[in-house]
């Protein structure tokens, strides 16, 4: 599988792999090619380079995939009341921990493997980013009453990830809010054949939504 690829409007753009990152992208434009400058390159430890970095982030984006699957079918097997007394009293912190590791991600992504982040990745920070302290003081202090917060934000999110998984896949379908410089179409990682960068933070909006739906509900006082 080819993990780093570039496409719109039916056209492919050539990446050459420096082992860290990429030599250069031609991106396509409205008034025609436009060759995105190549980003300075970092320096890993040998045994942590780009590619083995997104194997990890795909590897957790299945397994986050997995939970969500598994907290649907308890819900439409009526098992959602026994997983929450199960699970319920870790939910918070499993969903605060779930934001970070989306957090600290897309940092990598962008300011260590130089990928620059386009337009619709910076809508999807804004929802991602705030659940990190909001999510972990909700943690500490227990306090439950925040997951509706929380499912929001996360909410807001999901549908931006989901509308730039079309636009990678539809190029004619962004718009001209994305800078043509760094179009929102560009896939600079692909894993699994399926798994690109709003795959993987939808995959996070997901199981957030989960874990917090599983989070204890407060009582009314």
């Amino acid at each position: 599988t080819s993990v780093f690829t570039a496409q719109r409007s039916g056209t492919k753009s050539l990446l050459a792999e420096s082992g860290h990152g990429l030599d250069w992208c031609r991106a396509p434009t409205r008034n025609g090619p436009a060759i995105v400058p190549p980003p300075a390159p970092r320096t890993l430890p040998p045994t942590m380079t780009t590619q083995t970095v997104t194997l990890l982030f795909a590897l957790l984006a299945v397994t986050a995939q997995v939970v969500v699957v598994a907290v649907v079918v308890a819900a439409l097997t009526g098992r959602t009341r026994a997983l929450r007394v199960r699970v319920g009293r870790y939910t918070l912190a499993a969903a605060a921990v779930v934001a970070l590791t989306a957090t600290l991600g897309s940092l990598y992504l962008s300011e260590v493997a130089d990928f620059p982040p386009c337009r619709l990745c910076w809508f999807q920070r804004s929802a991602m980013y705030p659940l990190v302290p909001l999510l972990g003081l909700a943690a500490v202090r227990r306090d439950q009453a925040i997951r509706l917060y929380g499912v929001v934000l996360a909410g807001l999110g999901a549908p931006v990830s989901i509308w730039h998984l079309f636009v990678e896949r539809f190029p004619h379908l962004e718009g001209s809010s994305c800078d043509p410089l760094n179009p929102c179409s560009i896939i600079w990682v692909e894993r699994f054949g399926y798994l690109t960068i709003p795959a993987m933070a939808l995959s996070g909006f997901a199981l957030v939504i989960a874990l917090l739906l599983l989070a204890p509900i407060p009582e009314s006082p």
